[in-house]
């Protein structure tokens, strides 16, 4: 391939998101060195001309364009899709509606980057600031084989593989939506606004992403000034439908919501304690888990990594909800961690045997309530406690990025984050327990990401890398709502079951609806300045 073309096309999006992906795509190119050609067509579609000094096969500008894709939904990639059929128009040439396409590049600057094309090194920048979409398609396109292979096997038909694009995702991102479900665009931005206050979203967080991953919405106000004067009064009236059907409003913490807010007891059990002593008794548990229970654990090889993992999803919940006496689910435990509730429910019991007497199973789970644990300090641990000092930050179980670099990642960054001091790559292997070659390779794949960066041979967090931002990118933020809305379901499902045969009504909200057909995580509070993660504790 002598150049990449990208076609942003107005029949995968409105014309407003086919304009803000071009300004995306072209600040992209611009950040890093890549010049190109543009030009519009009547229809209002957008082309973009990479012309490059050396050639790249097929496949690695296929691969460029569809993780370029992953940014810009109006983005078609079908031109590199395949040798035989993929074309674009180029500047001058007839559209089929009637008219040109018309060059917006000036004429001298679009011959001068045609005749000095973009060198080898501009590609690999474009490569590296792609790295989290290259790697998010790739995990996409390995689904969607394992799937056909999966249904293959099994005499089935296979089915076109979407991810989590959902409807309402689809609608909310491109602006298009279906005409003979939603007679309007103010009826599709209500169908959204709804979901999006059902899951507890605020205005700010809507305003947010209105610029950001859904431009589709924004584009169905038309424009700016309409969006301004109608989005407070639309949102009022979303929040009363939702408050109307009984969802609990927003701002009201349940253990069903989404894993970016603590969960209440399910009723389980009660046992009154000072905040200030769970907060210090976190603290001292904290000193023991880095200085001792984290290297026990290591013992355990593999699964040692998840139950290190689970002890620090207790201890944030346990700060969270102020209380020394947790009965969480494993299915809250498991959108924490970003694993399986089974694998979790497996997890706990181990745990509990491991942790040398700091948790402890007090009652057995029974309809709606979760198995409850007593988390104390035993007293064989209490003069190490007291003769370690704290530390500063929080404690996480798996922020959504970690859901696709891995445990070992997580891991990793912690003990970059929390460290009293900046680590070298031997002192993180120390105090992680990991191995020299899993660490190097989670530094590795961190640093291409711009998460961390050496100074003086000593690794420290890049603050302006956003981890939310990141995850998105990613799919993590994808993967997890697919979690949330999974479980929600089977929630459902149970309670629904309890319902006929122990209760005679079943609370309305917990009734299915056809609507919301995925639970979208609203973005964290701290995120509207850029600095914030998806799973907070205290």
């Amino acid at each position: 391939m002598a150049s990449l073309c990208l076609d942003l096309d107005t029949s995968k999006a409105l014309q407003g998101v086919v304009d803000d992906d071009a300004q995306r795509l072209g600040n992209l190119l611009e950040s890093c060195g890549v010049r190109y050609v543009a030009d519009v067509s009547p229809s209002g579609g957008r082309h973009l001309y990479i012309p490059l000094a050396e050639r790249v096969s097929g496949l690695e500008a296929r691969e460029l364009v569809e993780a370029m894709t992953l940014l810009a939904p109006s983005l078609d990639p079908s031109p590199h899709q395949n040798v035989t059929d993929g074309c674009i128009r180029v500047p001058g040439s007839a559209h089929k509606s009637g008219g040109h396409q018309i060059l917006t590049t000036p004429l001298a600057t679009a011959y001068d980057i045609l005749r000095r094309r973009n060198p080898a090194g501009a590609v690999a920048a474009l490569r590296l600031a792609l790295a989290p979409e290259v790697r998010r398609a790739r995990e996409l396109k390995g689904r969607a084989a394992k799937m056909v292979a999966t249904a293959t096997a099994h005499g089935i038909s296979p089915v076109p593989f979407g991810g989590s694009q959902s409807p309402l995702r689809v609608l909310a991102r491109t602006g298009l939506y279906d005409t003979a479900k939603y007679a309007s665009p103010s009826e599709a931005r209500m169908a959204v606004l709804n979901h999006f206050a059902a899951c507890g979203w605020t205005l700010d967080q809507v305003r947010l992403e209105l610029g950001g991953q859904f431009p589709g919405l924004a584009a169905l106000y038309a424009n700016t000034d309409r969006q301004e004067r109608l989005i407070d009064k639309e949102w009022a009236e979303a929040c009363r439908w939702i408050q109307k059907r009984g969802t609990p409003p927003t701002g009201k913490r349940t253990t069903r919501i989404n894993d970016t807010s603590p969960p209440k007891p399910t009723g389980g059990a009660s046992r009154p304690s000072s905040k200030a002593g769970t907060h210090q008794l976190v603290n001292d548990l904290e000193n023991v888990l880095y200085a001792v229970l984290d290297h026990r654990l290591k013992e355990h090889g593999r699964e040692g990594l998840s139950l290190r993992l689970l002890l620090r999803a207790v201890l944030g919940y346990m700060r969270t909800m102020e209380t020394d006496l947790l009965d969480v689910g494993c299915r809250t435990f498991a959108t924490a961690m970003g694993k399986h509730h089974g694998t979790v429910a497996r997890l706990l019991r181990t745990l509990e045997q491991a942790s040398d007497g700091i948790l402890t199973k007090v009652s057995d789970a029974r309809g709606r309530n979760a198995d409850a644990y007593v988390i104390q300090l035993p007293r064989h641990f209490e003069q190490l406690a007291r003769e370690l000092s704290w530390r500063s930050g929080k404690i996480h179980g798996i922020r959504p990025v970690f859901r696709a670099l891995g445990d070992a990642a997580a891991l990793v960054y912690e003990s970059i984050e929390r460290g009293r001091l900046s680590p070298t790559t031997a002192g993180i292997v120390r105090s992680t327990g990991l191995s020299r070659t899993a660490v190097e390779s989670a530094l590795g794949v961190m640093c291409s990401y711009n998460m961390i960066e050496r100074r003086h041979g000593q690794w420290a967090i890049t603050a302006a890398t956003s981890l939310t931002a990141l995850a998105r990118r990613l799919g993590a933020l994808d993967d997890a709502a697919e979690q949330i809305r999974r479980h929600r379901l089977q929630r459902a499902a149970w309670h629904a079951w309890l319902d006929r045969n122990l209760v005679p009504e079943l609370a309305e909200h917990e009734v299915e609806d056809g609507e919301s057909d995925l639970y979208w995580i609203p973005p964290s509070e701290s995120e509207l300045d850029w600095g914030g993660t998806l799973w907070r504790v205290a």
